[in-house]
């Protein structure tokens, strides 16, 4: 399944007395295809166009239509607050012309209404109703407003009507409501529009057809950059060496490599097209300078191996640097803020993430990083011990905050 934005999310869905009602099962079992939790609620005639029934089963939860239950002396009140408070995401669809009115004018007769006006979270709305009524100056009005209210448009098609008539007031299918809203999530965020060029995990050195020259990078590190920048917005390449670690976003694509060759002439593909680079990969400095086509058999008792340097893919991206925000890595074992200060300089980065394998609780393969930030003016930013998630979060920060200076 393709990863989505409305992935955790929880989605809260009013549905109005409209024959297109009769979608909201689709697009319930959409959102929940997605990943998100989907609570409803229902005007009381909207009842009559689709079962309470249906939504409760497909959601997983109980469908709210009243402020309480009058039949029942121990009833519960249903807190609208409460409701639009735990929404990330509020759509009401179908969004009949009288449910439009009536939230413009902050008519609460109803406890979806009452829920709309006490929303905190993007509200979006799908019209449907008749051609007649569409196009009618009222309902001009009523989008309008809504849409100057901060709410977001999902507008309606052209087609069949229920009437028997043909043109605009069809409210929209539900596999094109979810891809509106999720395009529109994405489209706030404070990196959306950024292209980050991210490298991660160790390079593996072919010796033989079953021997490498390696090291114990795990590639975590990157994968949690990569993740963070894409939850902020940013279309994000990310190059991986050999790793078990995985990752799925809707604006990552992964490109799998091996060797430092491999990683190289993937970045040089891509690096002119990126907004920002972060080498976050512990590419191999030296490789074998002959590789054995067939096993190495234990013949001797000393086997010596011939070494050549491999390219140095970050000074490569410094030196071919234009409109490029240049981060690299640098973990160190002593002398550390010196020699990192140093590789910022050599290498024209605008950053450098210090890591030190004295720290503990650093390092390859762990869970957690403890880092030193240096920018292009020396300034120092150093940073308690965190877990390497946290520690993307900082970097990002700190990145946006250099590029808006």
């Amino acid at each position: 399944m393709k990863p989505s934005f409305l992935n955790n999310k929880k989605v809260l869905l009013g549905v109005t007395a409209g024959i297109a009602a009769y979608k909201t099962a689709a697009l319930v079992r959409l959102f929940i295809k997605a990943g998100a939790q989907v609570r409803v609620i229902m005007t009381p005639a909207a009842k009559d166009f689709v079962t309470p029934l249906t939504l409760s089963t497909l959601s997983k939860n109980p469908v709210e239509s009243e402020f309480y239950n009058k039949n029942d002396e121990n009833a519960v009140w249903n807190n609208h607050v409460e409701l639009g408070l735990w929404a990330d995401v509020f759509l009401i669809a179908p969004a009949t012309a009288n449910t439009l009115s009536k939230m413009v004018n902050g008519v609460s007769d109803n406890l979806l209404l009452a829920t709309y006006l006490s929303a905190k979270c993007k509200v979006y709305f799908a019209p449907a109703m008749d051609l007649d009524m569409y196009k009618h100056p009222s309902t001009t009005i009523s989008l309008t407003s809504l849409q100057e209210y901060g709410n977001r448009m999902i507008p309606a098609t052209s087609g069949e009507l229920a009437s028997g008539l043909s043109g605009k007031g069809r409210m929209a299918e539900p596999e094109d409501i979810i891809s509106f809203i999720e395009k529109d999530l994405s489209t706030g965020l404070p990196l959306h529009g950024k292209t980050i060029l991210i490298t991660a995990g160790p390079t593996y050195e072919a010796i033989d057809p079953v021997r490498f020259i390696g090291n114990h990078s795990s590639g975590k590190m990157g994968i949690a950059i990569a993740k963070n920048a894409a939850d902020l917005g940013a279309t994000v390449h990310l190059i991986l060496g050999p790793s078990s670690e995985t990752i799925e976003h809707p604006l990552i694509s992964v490109t799998p490599i091996i060797s430092a060759q491999e990683m190289f002439e993937t970045v040089q593909n891509l690096y002119t097209k990126v907004d920002i680079a972060i080498a976050a990969a512990a590419v191999a400095d030296y490789r074998p300078k002959e590789v054995a086509h067939q096993k190495i058999k234990k013949k001797t008792e000393e086997f010596v191996l011939e070494l050549e340097k491999t390219v140095d893919i970050l000074k490569w991206m410094g030196s071919q640097k234009e409109h490029q925000f240049l981060v690299g890595f640098a973990l160190e074992t002593q002398n550390e803020l010196e020699n990192a200060k140093k590789k910022l300089q050599n290498k024209n980065l605008d950053l450098i993430v210090l890591n030190s394998l004295n720290d503990k609780g650093a390092g390859f393969k762990k869970s957690t990083n403890k880092v030193t930030l240096v920018n292009h003016k020396l300034e120092v930013q150093a940073f308690s011990l965190k877990t390497k998630n946290e520690v993307a979060q900082d970097i990002l920060s700190a990145i946006q905050k250099d590029l808006h200076d």
